[in-house]
């Protein structure tokens, strides 16, 4: 099965534009607004695997189009995990990234730089049909730092510095942080699968 057009279940216009920087020209990805779907697909499952799942087989079942979806989540190991499958409203239901990284500095206000290890992590789930369900998981380690640095990229980017790095995700361009994050890993795993079709 050739896919050459996909839909990616997200109306965030920052993934959008990192997955289309991130897969090869060769496919068409259409979002959710391009497809005039504007309902709210209520995220309650209680892992990011779960609710990546339920995003796209709420898409699939809809359009039944070739479809992924993405669910992303900082885990900081000092605080069991979370924030998690919550990361998006840490801070409530505004889905402030703002407030997000505000309360979570505020949480690990007084660990010690060993305490504060943290890992992003994607998890796309595609769907190619109802018998044609895959995941991919993309994992990237480091450190949250004591105050914000970077006026780039999303969500916790200003927060978090990744391995082997002395830079913030906010503090890399597009290009250098899609090298190394934790969708490009993701993402990477998904194109090979695409490619083996």
């Amino acid at each position: 099965m050739s896919v050459s057009e996909l839909v990616f279940a997200t109306h965030n216009a920052h993934k959008l534009q990192e997955i289309h920087e991130l897969l090869p020209a060769r496919y068409k990805v259409l979002s959710l607004t391009d497809l005039a779907f504007h309902d709210d697909i209520e995220e309650t499952g209680a892992t990011i695997e779960e609710n990546s799942h339920l995003k796209s087989a709420t898409i699939y079942q809809k359009f039944g189009k070739p479809c992924f979806a993405d669910d992303s989540g900082l885990e900081v190991a000092a605080l069991h995990g979370a924030p998690g499958v919550y990361s998006a409203r840490y801070a409530g239901p505004k889905k402030d990234d703002r407030a997000n990284w505000m309360k979570l500095l505020d949480e690990m206000k007084g660990l010690s730089q060993g305490e504060r290890r943290a890992q992003f992590k994607s998890v796309i789930t595609l769907f190619l049909s109802e018998d044609d369900v895959v995941q991919f998981e993309g994992i990237i380690k480091g450190q949250i730092v004591r105050a914000p640095r970077g006026d780039k990229g999303f969500g916790y980017d200003p927060v978090f510095t990744p391995e082997g790095h002395d830079r913030t995700f906010a503090e890399m361009d597009a290009w250098e942080k899609n090298k190394i994050s934790h969708r490009a890993v993701a993402v990477d795993k998904l194109v090979t699968y695409l490619s083996s079709l």
